[in-house]
């Protein structure tokens, strides 16, 4: 069998996932809901490419550590205030609270406020994890419906695809369309809808015990907790999953899992 391929019979090998031998998911399950930062993509550093960008925009060099301050403010002010980037105009408003964060941590002018916003939109970049693309080719092979469900502003699909993953998926829910976040069962219910199946029929894959295994858990839905091996750039959770939990270190190993007979939460 090429690589690549899968096969949907009962438990036999499917093909391979990089270097993981993969099997065919089994019908337990007709949909997988997955969490987006940290599960199928990671921000490459920040810092330097705001540096570099203030530099080349406006000839201002903040140097490397006020940069990453400054950059730390602004997650900390986006993850509080980013149900609010409900639509393009509401999310040109976030974005411009954000650069104001980043201006104001950095100490620069008012009159700076187009560079900073500019060379922070710059700055930002989600590339996908290796293991992402391949994984979800393998499960949607054998008729998985593939939901992205993640705390994300109305921005969350144009990052997929730029990230290469928009067409690998068969829908995208970000919490400020559904006006909650997780761990709020609102937007697993609203995955569950895109997705067209009931809880039971849907496993949720993310990288937060609090977010997405214990949210998906109180929504009904099977859980799998991604702890990515260090170094691997993934912010896995240190916090203890709840008992009988499932966890895998790479996507690349979740075809297998849920091909596992008789696996089940």
């Amino acid at each position: 069998m090429g690589g690549g391929q899968a096969s949907c019979g009962h438990g036999q090998e499917s093909g391979r996932v990089g270097d993981a031998t993969v099997r065919a998911p089994r019908a337990a399950f007709d949909a997988v809901l997955l969490d987006a930062f940290g599960t199928l993509v990671e921000l490459e550093p920040p810092a330097p490419r705001l540096r570099a960008g203030l530099w080349e925009i406006a000839r201002v060099d903040v140097g490397e550590a006020a940069a990453g301050r400054a950059f730390r403010a602004e997650i900390e002010h986006y993850l509080a205030h980013h149900l609010e980037g409900r639509d393009a105009g509401s999310l040109d408003a976030l974005r411009a609270d954000c650069a104001e964060v980043i201006r104001r941590s950095l100490g620069l002018a008012d009159g700076a406020h187009a560079a900073v916003r500019e060379a922070m939109l710059g700055a930002i970049r989600f590339v996908a994890y290796p293991d992402a693309a391949p994984a979800l080719a393998a499960l949607r092979s054998c008729g998985m419906r593939l939901v992205v469900a993640s705390n994300w502003d109305c921005s969350l699909a144009d990052a997929l695809a730029s990230a290469g993953l928009g067409g690998a998926v068969d829908a995208v829910v970000h919490s400020a369309k559904v006006g909650a976040a997780k761990p709020d069962p609102r937007l697993f219910a609203a995955a569950l809808e895109e997705a067209g199946v009931s809880p039971e029929r849907a496993v949720h894959v993310g990288d937060s015990v609090e977010h997405d295994v214990e949210g998906a858990q109180a929504a009904g839905v099977t859980s799998v907790l991604v702890r990515r091996v260090p170094g691997a750039g993934g912010p896995a959770d240190i916090a203890g999953a709840p008992p009988g939990t499932a966890e895998i270190r790479s996507l690349a190993e979740l075809p297998a899992l849920l091909s596992a007979s008789g696996w089940r939460r």
